[in-house]
């Protein structure tokens, strides 16, 4: 049966440099979706988990390692695993975090060569995934420069590893979905006016097309209409809150430009498959590096 794939959007935001979630679930089920930002995930106690990764399909064993490049659909699905206490680190962080100037210089070839290998999605060894599991386990626990200083040192480990195998034979077709000019501009104005009210006029004059015309251009390139598109930035900055600050579920469904926080729940319930209470109950360990 043919799943349905999302364009997520992520806690991430434009200023940041990366995020790191680290979680302890009985439950796991991530649904198959894709982002413009590069993802590390680490699962421990994850055997029997299925692991989807464009056009590849596999369970996974007891550890798992795996670089996704941008765009590219990926997903974890519970399958057969038994386990509890399931243990997954996830590392997201821009697609322009290294910019092209960086990674020419010799010492960062190694890097530069698997970022542009992560398109197909690239599985580590079992031997380094547990020689790099102390300095990731280590993540959520670090903060500022020295984090960035350890992501440096994982990638350049991954990087010259060996045994590394890559997942998907087919590269994203996704791979230019913020190319576009006009995609760019929605993009910026929205990120720029979540917390206000959007109308369907307003985004349309911004770049010179009819609504009914800009409604369908939208839903092609994203595969939601623009008030889903909304809704989705709304709740990735909620998702943030929900973990980062000590604001209540009211107060930050308010600052997201939700005006009711029934809209809130149910718009959140429906994006995540839990409430925003469960949601936060359920995460921990987010960083935030500027």
């Amino acid at each position: 049966m043919q799943k349905d794939i999302h364009r997520e959007i992520t806690p991430l935001a434009p200023e940041d440099s990366f995020l790191v979630f680290d979680r302890i679930k009985d439950d796991f089920d991530f649904p198959i979706h894709f982002h413009p930002e590069f993802e590390l995930n680490f699962i421990l106690n994850g055997e029997g988990v299925r692991r989807i990764i464009g056009d590849h399909l596999s369970e996974i064993e007891t550890i798992e390692l795996v670089l996704v490049g941008p765009n590219l659909q990926h997903g974890w699905e519970i399958y057969k695993c038994k386990n509890q206490n399931i243990h997954e680190i996830t590392i997201q962080f821009h697609n322009d975090l290294f910019d092209d100037r960086l990674l020419s210089r010799r010492i960062m070839k190694p890097i530069k060569d698997m970022f542009e290998r992560s398109a197909h999605g690239i599985l580590f060894s079992k031997k380094i995934a547990e020689e790099i599991k102390p300095k990731i386990l280590k993540l959520s626990k670090i903060d500022s420069i020295d984090y960035f200083l350890e992501l440096i040192s994982i990638l350049h480990d991954l990087a010259n590893s060996r045994n590394q195998q890559l997942l998907s034979t087919y590269i994203s077709e996704n791979k230019n979905f913020e190319n576009s000019d006009k995609i760019k501009k929605i993009y910026e104005y929205v990120q720029n006016n979540y917390q206000n009210k959007m109308s369907l006029t307003e985004i349309s004059d911004l770049v010179n097309m009819s609504p009914v015309s800009f409604n369908r251009f939208i839903k092609k390139r994203t595969g939601k209409t623009f008030i889903e598109y909304v809704n989705d930035t709304r709740i990735g900055y909620a998702s943030r809150w929900l973990i980062e600050k000590e604001l209540s579920i009211a107060e930050i469904a308010f600052k997201c430009g939700f005006n009711n926080i029934a809209n809130f729940n149910r718009v959140f319930k429906k994006t995540k498959n839990c409430t925003p209470s469960q949601f936060r109950q359920e995460f921990s360990g987010i960083k935030r590096v500027l």
